[in-house]
């Protein structure tokens, strides 16, 4: 009779434990036979396979396998609502749906602020044409001004970081072109004022004033050039295929020297025959200058310049001695007439005199010393 009850009692747990599984299988299969039927009819899906089809979503694909699980075993009737446990069904296809609004998300307004102030921070330092004719090119222009009318060794208080910066921001705004012209006009204007003042000159002050005029010029050079080395190597260089030291170099050339060298070069000659009528650092600084400008000169007095600059004339021949001889005769008669004494020739050196008289070698060792 125990053994009997016992097994009852066994089968009868087993039986109603059998019974909540198959309860809880039911409240599934219903809840999603009803969310099924809320969901809009399917489209067939299609007779042939192919790589390029679009995959349906995992969600939809799990709602379609619980579907044919349920049109198999069928719908229970009498059911109540679905469970709360059901409820990761309607997350699994929440996030699922969610997914594709994510991706097409506006963007958000801090990515958008930021590309707004890179943006206006780019703009705030563009230079236009207006900022370099109002505010760039007349710091250039006050510096170039006192650069080119300054006495050389002078002090001039001017920034050479700051027109350097300036220049250096032009170039890269894109202003080169219209810098290098404003410079070549700039300097073109102060030639031919400076050349206007040499043909008011007098004769006795032509040759001086004309050597003031090139060495202010080449001493300018030696600060301009620097300063605008940027504009030189990135536009003059690159573009023009030129030298900005080359084009300043013509530009004296053309408005000063080749007006002025057909009524300089007489006086030049004049007062070569003429010793010291003006000094020879003034020569020196005439003639030099005048090769550098267009070495083609030469031919017009190879003379003078002969006397400046190596390798001028022809080399010397055994024939020609005499005539250099009585040159030099000449030099130092001239330099006699000015004032030059040669000195008294009577006195000998100390040692040399002893020597010559044949004194004892105690004697020559004291005029040796």
């Amino acid at each position: 009779m125990e053994e009997s009850m016992e097994e009852e009692e066994g089968g009868g747990s087993g039986g109603y434990e059998a019974m909540m599984d198959d309860q809880n299988h039911n409240n599934w299969e219903a809840s999603m036979d009803g969310y099924r039927r809320l969901l809009p009819p399917q489209p067939p899906p299609p007779t042939s396979s192919s790589s390029s089809s679009p995959r349906e979503p995992p969600g939809v694909q799990l709602l379609a396998v619980a579907a044919a699980a349920t049109e198999r075993k069928g719908p229970k009737e009498g059911l109540g609502p679905p469970p709360e446990a059901n409820g990761v069904t309607m997350m699994m296809m929440k996030s699922c749906d969610a997914a594709p609004a994510k991706a097409a998300t506006a963007p958000t307004p801090s990515a958008t602020i930021n590309i707004n102030t890179s943006t206006s921070k780019f703009l705030m330092n563009v230079i236009t044409i207006e900022d370099y004719k109002s505010t760039y090119w007349p710091k250039l222009d006050g510096a170039i001004d006192q650069l080119l009318t300054q006495s050389p060794g002078d002090y001039i208080p001017i920034s050479y970081e700051q027109i350097y910066s300036c220049v250096y921001k032009c170039v890269c705004q894109q202003h080169s072109e219209q810098m290098y012209s404003d410079l070549i006009k700039k300097i073109t204007n102060h030639l031919e004022r400076v050349s206007k003042e040499l043909q008011a000159s007098p004769p006795e002050l032509y040759i001086e004033r004309f050597n003031l005029a090139l060495g202010q010029y080449m001493g300018a050079l030696q600060s301009i050039v620097p300063l605008f080395i940027y504009m030189n190597k990135f536009y003059i260089e690159t573009k023009l295929n030129r030298d900005l030291k080359d084009d300043l170099i013509k530009l004296f050339t053309e408005h000063v020297a080749e007006k002025h060298i057909y009524s300089l070069m007489p006086l030049l000659l004049e007062a070569q025959s003429t010793p010291f009528q003006i000094t020879p650092s003034t020569m020196a600084n005439i003639v030099k200058g005048l090769y550098t400008l267009r070495p083609e000169w030469v031919q017009m007095a190879p003379a003078l310049f002969s006397k400046f600059i190596p390798n001028i004339l022809p080399p010397a021949m055994e024939s020609e001695l005499q005539q250099y001889a009585a040159q030099d005769q000449k030099l130092q008669r001239d330099l006699l007439q000015n004032g030059f004494a040669r000195g008294d020739q009577s006195r000998k050196r100390a040692g040399e005199e002893l020597a010559y008289n044949g004194s004892s070698p105690r004697a020559s060792s004291r005029g040796y010393r």
